[in-house]
């Protein structure tokens, strides 16, 4: 059975490690730290740095909820594989790479389900929001192509863009634009909640 938690620590943990991780770059941006004769610019440094931070926040979070969600742990497995590609090659492309592969896997998920006729979105979340299937196909139809968008926005902004300005677009703007989609779609697709749980199976 799952724990209550604290909703604010629940949050602190949650968006912690990011947050630490864009405090971390802004403050080291522009050194260079050498590990074994190899130089490593201050971005990757903060890279790495994220991941034990990541792994320490949902190590609590699981220790608090006995839970953990399968996009959890696949976040966490991304960052610590890209994050490793990142210092092995020395090359600060991998873990921003890592983002679109988030985003563009969500996306894919969420596609295969619709083409077997599932929201495979309301296996995870119709405990949260009780709703009946067409509005799930709608949200599940909606939040795959945002991130599709997301995905390809990530791709042009790293290519094309500073580090700087990925590292802040990252840590707000990208979360930002999903909760503002994910709370306009709940609010339009009101018409579709329903009060009896068993009725969003029908």
């Amino acid at each position: 059975m799952t724990k209550t938690i604290n909703p604010i620590l629940k949050q602190v943990l949650e968006l912690g490690p990011t947050l630490a991780f864009f405090l971390i770059y802004l403050r080291i941006k522009d050194d260079t730290y050498t590990f074994a004769g190899t130089d490593y610019s201050g971005f990757i440094v903060a890279a790495l740095v994220f991941v034990p931070i990541l792994l320490v926040a949902m190590a609590i979070l699981w220790v608090l909820t006995d839970k953990l969600s399968r996009m959890q742990v696949f976040t966490a497995f991304m960052v610590i594989f890209f994050g490793g590609l990142t210092a092995y090659f020395n090359d600060e492309r991998f873990f921003k790479m890592k983002t679109t592969i988030v985003y563009g896997a969500m996306a894919g998920l969420l596609g295969i389900g619709l083409l077997r006729g599932q929201s495979y979105l309301q296996f995870v979340m119709e405990e949260f929001l009780p709703m009946q299937r067409a509005g799930w196909m709608i949200f599940t139809k909606r939040l795959a192509f945002i991130f599709v968008v997301l995905a390809i926005a990530n791709e042009i902004i790293w290519r094309t863009q500073s580090t700087e300005t990925w590292v802040k677009l990252e840590t707000f703007a990208f979360p930002a634009v999903l909760f503002l989609f994910l709370w306009v779609q709940i609010i339009g697709l009101q018409k579709y909640l329903i009060e009896d749980p068993q009725q969003s199976k029908d």
